[in-house]
């Protein structure tokens, strides 16, 4: 990272970063292009690791390069503020980011979609007892990306 007076790598204040995020963008390398997808998300930090879980179609170009390459960057943002100046530049922007890579995997076990959607839901809501009809389960597509390493920066 070059500005290292941005760089946050206290483990908490990153996943209180992460939290307070509601849009995770994955992207994908297809071929010589680049793929990228705004998605809803659910967090959980497991013995220190990053682990995000998504959810959608279960076909479409998302899924496709999921098992095509198995592997996506994401990038979270928030806190965004504009500071404005006199002259233009000095004109700055306030932000909290996170970005990184891993391995993506499809879920297809009943029982860890369900955790994994319930971690979504969480994500979005303060209701715990959510019911996933198995129709439901069935028809969604829900996948994991467990990130290999990750960067947090703001500059506030």
């Amino acid at each position: 990272m070059r500005r290292k007076d941005r760089e946050i790598t206290d483990a908490a204040k990153i996943n209180e970063i992460i939290l307070s995020c509601d849009c995770c963008r994955l992207g994908f390398r297809d071929g010589d292009r680049v793929y990228i997808v705004p998605l809803n998300f659910g967090y959980a930090n497991t013995d220190g690791k990053a682990i995000f879980y998504f959810h959608g179609a279960r076909e479409g170009r998302k899924i496709d390069l999921i098992e095509k390459n198995g592997y996506a960057a994401f990038e979270l943002d928030t806190n965004h503020q504009v500071n404005a100046d006199d002259a233009a530049c000095d004109f700055s922007f306030r932000f909290r980011s996170v970005i990184g890579e891993g391995p993506v995997t499809m879920i297809t076990d009943p029982e860890e979609k369900e955790k994994a959607l319930l971690c979504i839901m969480d994500h979005y809501s303060e209701k715990k007892d959510w019911d996933f009809p198995e129709a439901m389960l069935k028809n969604t597509a829900v996948f994991r990306l467990e990130a290999d390493n990750l960067a947090c920066k703001e500059h506030l």
